[in-house]
């Protein structure tokens, strides 16, 4: 493993579980049983795969889809830019599309992907992530839905890494 210390928790396993929980009650009013949920890989797959259980406990049967971006690689800042390592399977026109991502930082990812999902012929672009950090400048998007405002620490866990360490971890914590 890249990083030799124990992470510092920021927020417990029950305390994820019930801001998705909470969440998905707030974005199953605004979708539909049509809605595909777009994933953003590698991250987003730990709140993409509760936040779609805890949608259907709410009521909502979603769809499922996902997107591999790649705007950090194994790095701790952004690249820059962001390539598309897989694109979309499931037809999106005329569908409400919920895409779901860890956290924003640059916004970079979540930008793209919502060009990208509303280019696939998408009526409606939602996006959903656990955490937002703080930012310097304005951010080219903002997000729809937020679970956790997060500090300005480097994360890991649910689904944040350390160089593709540490993000199967059940909590959030901080490597700083």
């Amino acid at each position: 493993m890249t990083e030799a210390r124990t992470p510092t928790v920021l927020l417990s396993e029950a305390e994820v579980a019930r801001r998705v929980e909470s969440l998905a009650k707030a974005i199953a009013p605004q979708i539909d049983d049509e809605t595909v949920a777009v994933c953003l890989l590698t991250g987003g797959l730990w709140f993409a795969s509760d936040l779609t259980r805890a949608l259907a406990r709410a009521g909502r049967f979603v769809r499922f889809d996902a997107l591999w971006l790649a705007s950090y690689g194994d790095e701790r800042a952004s690249l820059g830019r962001c390539e598309v390592r897989a694109d979309l399977q499931r037809p999106l026109a005329g569908r409400t599309a919920l895409v779901i991502d860890d956290v924003i930082d640059t916004g970079l990812s979540l930008s793209e992907a919502h060009r990208l999902v509303k280019d696939a012929g998408a009526k409606r672009v939602l996006t959903a992530v656990f955490a937002t950090k703080p930012w310097p400048t304005p951010r080219a998007i903002t997000p729809d839905f937020v679970a956790w405002e997060a500090p300005a620490r480097f994360l890991v866990g649910y689904g944040m890494d350390a160089a593709g360490a540490l993000r199967g971890l059940p909590y959030i914590g901080a490597l700083d």
